[in-house]
């Protein structure tokens, strides 16, 4: 049997996780005080996810901002952090950029929206 240690992310306290795999999947999972981390836990050693963040190039700012903070609409899969990097690299919006604007539809293919989280006039 297999055992990974985690430190849960759900909330600030941080917990240490131990979860025992076996075939693959996650068969108990231990540290946790919330059922949050459980479910963190298992789904971290099946299926990882991230939020990605980060920025894209800005034109037409008439307060001189020349890029502006995004991010992923929900999680997408770990190992496609890169693609969606690489997507939007080149990507320029123009201004006015309202928080929640599409800067880059469906990136890297992955089904999910990178979104302005912030306001660029």
């Amino acid at each position: 049997m297999e055992t990974r240690n985690l430190t849960c992310i759900c909330c600030p306290v941080g917990c240490q996780l131990e979860v025992k795999m076996e075939d693959g999947k996650a068969v108990s999972v231990s540290g946790n005080h919330c059922p949050r981390g459980d479910a963190y836990a298992r789904k971290e050693v099946t299926d990882p996810t991230r939020i990605v963040t980060s920025t894209v190039r800005v034109s037409g700012s008439v307060s001189g901002v020349k890029a502006v903070s995004c991010k992923t609409a929900s999680d997408i899969p770990k190992g496609k952090i890169f693609d969606v990097m690489r997507d939007i690299a080149g990507v320029t919006v123009t201004a006015p950029v309202h928080i929640g604007d599409v800067v880059k539809a469906n990136v890297a293919e992955t089904g999910v929206d990178m979104v302005a989280t912030k306001e660029v006039l």
